[in-house]
C-alpha cells in the first residue's frame, strides 16, 4: 500500500504521524509539507521590493519545512517502510491531492485543522476539501489516538460495502482489528395517531430485519478474508446513530465511505461523512 503523510507542524499533524504505527508497512511512504507562502499585501510597495520580500519569506518557510520533515521522519515507526520527503509550494489541499495522484497513493494520512463548523461548511477546511477531492482513502486524525483496534464501519448500501471490502483487502492495518459493521435505516416518528402508525411500525420492523440480514452477510465476507467482524442494523438519523455507536462502543476509528452530496451542496449542507467528521470522538478514515 502506498501512503502519503501530509504534515503541517500542528499537534494533530504529529498525532497523524503517531497513527502510522497502527497501519501496515507501506510499499512507499511519502512525507509531504505544503508551503502556502503569502504574497506581500502592500499595494504601494515597489514590485522588486515585494518580490525580494516574498523570496526571503519563501526561503525561511522552506528551511522550516525541511526541519519539520526531518523531525517527522525521525518519529516514524520502525515498520513505516521506504520514505521520501517532499516540499511543495501552493494551496495545501491542492498540493496534497496533486501529490496523491502523482504517487498513485492508496491512503492519505493527515491531522485535522478546521475553521469551525460554520466557516468550514461554507468554505471547506483543508481536510474537507481533501475528503471531497482525494483520489484515494483519507485518514483524518482529530486528536490523540488509541490503538485503532475497535473500528466502527457504517455502510449505506451495496456499493458502499464493495468499496469497504476493496479497501480492507489491501490489509491496511498493522495488527488484527475488530470491525463493527452498522447500517442505519432513516426513521422518525410519524405525526399521525399511534393507531394509524401500526402498519408503519410493522413495515419498519420488516425492513430492519432485511437490513440486519444484509449487514451480517457483509460481515461474513469480511470474516472470510481474515477479519473479526459482526453487524448491526439500527433505526434513526444516520449521522446521529453513527456518533452514538462510536461513543457507546468506544470506537478507536470510524471507517466510512464518502458517498453523498457532491459539489457545492456538499460543502454547504454536508454529507453524512462530513457531519460525522465535525463531532467524531475518534479519527475518521474515509474511503471511496
Amino acid at each position: 500500500m502506498k501512503t502519503l503523510l501530509a504534515v503541517d507542524g500542528s499537534d494533530n499533524s504529529y498525532e497523524a504521524v503517531h497513527a502510522l504505527k497502527y497501519f501496515a508497512r507501506a510499499e512507499q511512504l511519502t512525507l509531504l509539507h505544503a508551503l502556502n507562502v503569502p504574497r506581500p499585501a502592500y499595494p504601494m510597495m515597489l514590485p522588486k521590493v515585494a518580490e525580494d520580500l516574498y523570496k526571503t519569506l519563501e526561503q525561511n518557510m522552506r528551511e522550516d519545512g525541511e526541519r519539520l520533515l526531518d523531525r517527522v521522519q525521525s518519529l516514524l515507526p520502525l515498520h513505516a517502510g521506504p520514505t521520501t520527503k517532499h516540499l511543495r509550494i501552493g494551496s495545501p489541499a491542492e498540493v496534497i491531492v496533486s501529490m496523491a495522484e502523482e504517487q498513485k497513493a492508496d491512503l492519505i494520512v493527515m491531522g485535522a485543522r478546521g475553521l469551525g463548523p460554520i466557516k468550514e461548511r461554507l468554505l471547506g477546511s483543508v481536510s474537507h476539501r481533501i475528503l471531497t477531492l482525494a483520489p484515494c482513502a483519507t485518514l483524518i486524525v482529530n486528536g490523540p489516538g488509541k490503538a485503532m483496534k475497535q473500528i466502527l464501519l457504517p455502510l449505506e448500501g451495496p456499493s458502499d460495502a464493495e468499496a469497504a471490502i476493496r479497501f480492507l483487502q489491501l490489509k491496511p492495518f498493522h495488527e488484527a482489528v475488530e470491525l463493527t459493521l452498522m447500517t442505519v435505516l432513516p426513521w422518525t416518528e410519524p405525526p399521525w395517531p399511534s393507531g394509524a402508525s401500526e402498519a408503519e411500525a410493522a413495515a419498519a420492523t420488516e425492513m430492519l430485519e432485511k437490513q440486519t440480514e444484509y449487514i451480517e452477510g457483509v460481515a461474513e465476507r469480511l470474516c472470510a478474508i481474515g477479519y473479526q467482524a459482526h453487524g448491526v442494523a439500527l433505526l434513526g438519523t444516520p449521522s446521529t446513530m453513527i456518533l452514538q455507536q462510536a461513543t457507546t462502543l468506544r470506537s478507536e476509528l470510524i471507517l466510512m465511505g464518502t458517498r453523498g452530496r457532491q459539489g457545492i451542496t456538499r460543502f454547504v449542507l454536508g454529507s453524512v461523512s462530513h457531519a460525522v467528521l465535525h463531532k467524531t470522538p475518534c479519527p475518521v478514515l474515509a474511503f471511496h
